[in-house]
């Protein structure tokens, strides 16, 4: 299927050949028919991805310090590699889309096939969304109206934070799509609106919805005309809908309003404010998020837990719901609104369009709605042009399960330099399968996980994808007598661990003994090898400290939730567990865990703790796993005391001895924690050069120790 991708790096835009998206549990998989393009949103992304590095850095001044701290902390080869593969992804484009429903998600009600719907999909033939951020068309409202759905319940959204009553006065600064959809709404609240803009054809269309105007390119002063309109009072609210790097606007509005006025900001605007233009009047100043609430929740959005009426009377889809019901009688018209229309393969000259000097307003995509061509659309692996040609050796063909940020970064660069042969990569939405299976060579890219495990051809798989799915697609993969190589964790309950040891076990005992390994890469790192190989003449026990600032994490954050991604400490402090295990080379007989206290406020409580490892040969370990420290302190440090002697490194990049003959220190210019170290022992396991990673027992003790572990919180 086609879909529109723009590049950050350079702001231009692509229409790619995508596999149709895997639909998901509590999803609707759609097929479109209209898309808009957002004229403000969607042109200031284009812009973005225009502008130089520095023009960049200047737009987002609070990613630059992030950055630094990274350099610092990380140094500046590794800082160089994340900026630039951020900045590479693609990005997909649009939020404003109509189409048919053609699946139906498990666990989704109030949704059949064939329901014409509208939602906030991409550009793209088919979208698999969220069916929160769904909702049906009326019989009454055509695609092209219905298409600009979304974009009205942002401006209703601001309005009900406006709350206005019936002959209020409200002024609306910026007359573009939303504006003007503000316009239509405010009127059909039974509000006196005054349109800022100056657009004179925006300004004549507010006219025609009922508003009277302020035209700025005629130097007409909004403050007095203000006044005049309130009839000296001053305004009862402004909605600021304009897009702008000045401050005016919301100047502006406060010297416009009337004393206990209220001002929602919709749009994008300067915001150094004044205090006394706010303290002398007792201004209100709110920031609209959006379609409303449940926007960026992902319980809301991803796992389709509604508000309750009774206590949100309007949510996002409500909203949607509403905006609907306006247009189907006839409250708000937007066939005045719709300037250019384009087929989805012209999108190119949409943007070009959008992003160039002629006047435009709601720009229209249409979708292809030949029948005949359902198969072609719904392809769930398209083969790719391989941008690194390699040579197709048996014994290694590698399927990665997955293709975020991790993978695409660190893993699959990680397995191209250890020679392995790229054959699959799969993701749930497409567009990072492409990218990154075109970027590395990879013959398909793929929505369906089912189809790669049973694929033949390939030898092994990677599982790359969330905490949760690893065991299933563990167990999955073993069944199918592939090679398995799952980033952290394996599981996240002892359940899942038993079940996955049945099945290796059971496969070992009909001789097949697939190769099994997580990727504890951090024993495989430079700096680690070399305290190993220190470490093997000291015969007395050691112990270890490991500490880890490991940085907060927001409580909503998938990874903090128990179902998707089983917590920090099972998702990520398992590597410590498995460091401290290679490093005392003995098995671990106890263990205990203290966690901060439960207090008010101090929310989760997993990633901020302390636990202790007990080894076999007298060994003992103390991992030191904090959420609540500062950027600036390494992140992850290990120190090592035995024999008289000290050894400690810093972030994989500086190690020092006290004590040891021969070794003072060991520094490298950039971080390496092992993964291409770890990939190549894999893909050698498999290939039957080379013994397997980790035995496979060590990985279900580690598994094991580190549940109970969590289970001690």
């Amino acid at each position: 299927m086609q879909q529109i991708l723009q590049n950050l790096r350079d702001g231009s835009t692509e229409i790619a050949d995508v596999p149709a998206p895997a639909l998901r549990r509590g999803h609707l998989l759609i097929r479109s028919e209209v898309t808009l393009v957002s004229a403000g949103t969607e042109r200031m992304l284009v812009e973005f991805g225009k502008a130089n590095m520095l023009q960049k850095a200047r737009q987002q001044p609070d990613k630059v310090r992030m950055v630094l701290e990274k350099v610092r902390t990380d140094g500046l080869a590794a800082t160089f590699d994340a900026v630039r593969s951020k900045l590479d992804q693609p990005l997909p484009l649009g939020y404003c889309n109509v189409g048919t429903v053609i699946g139906v998600g498990a666990g989704v009600s109030g949704f059949s096939i064939g329901d014409r719907v509208v939602s906030n999909g991409k550009h793209a033939e088919v979208v698999s969304v969220p069916v929160n951020l769904c909702a049906k068309v009326p019989d009454e409202v055509s695609e092209d109206a219905a298409a600009f759905t979304v974009l009205s319940a942002i401006a209703l959204q601001g309005i009900r934070l406006v709350n206005p009553t019936l002959g209020e006065c409200v002024a609306v600064t910026g007359l573009g799509l939303i504006g003007l959809v503000t316009v239509q709404l405010l009127r059909a609240h039974g509000c006196r609106v005054l349109g800022i803009d100056f657009d004179r054809a925006k300004l004549a269309l507010a006219r025609e919805f009922g508003a009277e105007t302020v035209d700025l390119s005629a130097s007409e002063d909004p403050e007095a005309a203000a006044a005049a309109f309130s009839r000296g009072r001053g305004m009862d609210a402004v909605i600021i809908t304009a897009s702008t790097k000045s401050n005016e606007p919301v100047t502006q509005a406060a010297h416009m309003c009337r004393k206990r006025g209220r001002i929602v900001l919709v749009g994008v605007t300067g915001l150094e404010l004044s205090r006394a233009d706010f303290y002398e009047k007792e201004l209100s100043f709110q920031v609209s998020c959006s379609y409303g609430p449940g926007r960026y929740d992902p319980s809301y959005e991803e796992r389709g837990n509604d508000y309750p009426a009774a206590f949100v009377r309007w949510t996002e889809q409500r909203n949607f719901e509403a905006v609907l019901d306006m247009m189907a009688g006839g409250k708000v018209d937007v066939s005045g609104l719709i300037s250019h229309r384009f087929r989805i393969d012209q999108a190119e000259k949409a943007y070009a369009l959008l992003g160039g000097g002629e006047p435009s307003l709601g720009i229209l995509l249409d979708y292809e709605r030949d029948e005949g061509n359902a198969e072609t659309l719904l392809r769930r692996s398209v083969p790719l042009p391989t941008a690194v040609p390699v040579p197709r050796e048996s014994g290694a063909q590698v399927a990665f399960l997955g293709a975020g940020n991790y993978a695409g970064r660190v893993l699959i660069p990680a397995f191209a330099k250890a020679g392995a042969q790229l054959h699959t990569v799969v993701s749930s939405g497409g567009v990072s399968s492409v990218h990154f299976g075109r970027k590395f060579g990879f013959r398909n890219a793929s929505t369906d996980t089912a189809a790669a495990l049973r694929d033949e051809g390939v030898d092994a798989i990677v599982i790359a994808t969330q905490h949760g799915t690893h065991a299933d697609l563990t167990h999955a993969a073993l069944q199918q007598d592939k090679h398995v190589f799952v980033e952290k964790p394996l599981c996240l309950t002892l359940d899942e661990l038993h079940a996955i040891e049945h099945t290796y076990a059971d496969r070992a005992r009909r001789g097949v003994a697939p190769v099994l390994t997580v990727g504890f890469n951090r024993r495989f790192s430079p700096h680690v090898q070399k305290i190993k190989s220190l470490l093997a003449g000291v015969k007395e026990p050691k112990s270890f400290v490991m500490t880890v600032n490991a940085g907060a994490i927001p409580a909503e954050h998938w990874t903090q939730d128990s179902e998707t991604g089983g917590g920090r400490l099972i998702g990520e402090a398992c590597h410590f567990v498995d460091l401290l295990r290679y490093l005392a080379d003995a098995p671990i007989t106890g263990h205990q865990l203290t966690a901060v206290g439960n207090m008010p406020g101090v929310g989760i409580r997993s990633d901020r703790v302390s636990f202790t490892l007990q080894f076999a040969d007298g060994s003992f370990g103390t991992v030191h796993y904090l959420a609540n420290g500062h950027k600036g302190f390494p992140k992850e440090r290990l120190e090592v005391f035995t024999a008289g002697r000290v050894l400690q490194l810093d972030n994989f990049r500086r190690m020092r001895g006290y004590g040891w003959p021969g070794f003072a220190k060991m520094n490298l210019w950039g971080q390496d924690k092992g993964q291409v170290a770890c990939a190549a022992a894999f893909v050698q396991a498999i290939r039957g050069q080379g013994p397997v990673p980790i035995p496979v027992e060590q990985i279900f003790e580690v598994a094991r120790v580190t549940i109970e572990l969590d289970a001690a919180v």
